[in-house]
């Protein structure tokens, strides 16, 4: 990941094909220590392609990744036919969706992006 910001921050810095060199002086410059197998592996995968077509390629590929939408549809599938006690039960599962957001966005775990 941190290979891959520091040549998304190259590119939109204006370097349209940034060297393993450009790279290393981004990393080093918060301290991020890289292997150069890794920037090198990244070049040769991004060589001669354009930046906006890669993103638009990843978009198409995550888009189709299941991304736990199960939940949503127990909860969509319940006031169609369960009556009144569906009621009950979706708000208990949006009282425990509220508590998950919560805890997530209070800690990062952890984890920085140049780590």
């Amino acid at each position: 990941m941190k290979v891959i910001a520091a040549y998304l921050l190259a590119v939109l810095g204006g370097n349209t094909c940034p060297s393993s060199d450009d790279l290393k002086g981004i990393l080093g410059s918060v301290g991020a220590e890289v292997g150069d197998e890794r920037i090198e592996l990244l070049l040769s995968e991004v060589k001669g392609k354009d930046l906006t077509e890669l993103i638009a390629s990843g978009r198409e590929k995550l888009a189709s990744v299941p991304s736990g939408g199960g939940a949503a549809v127990a909860m969509a599938a319940a006031p169609g036919g369960a009556g009144g006690a569906a009621a009950p039960a979706s708000a208990e599962a949006k009282k425990e969706e509220k508590v998950e957001e919560k805890e997530e966005s209070d800690d990062d775990m952890g984890f920085s992006l140049f780590d």
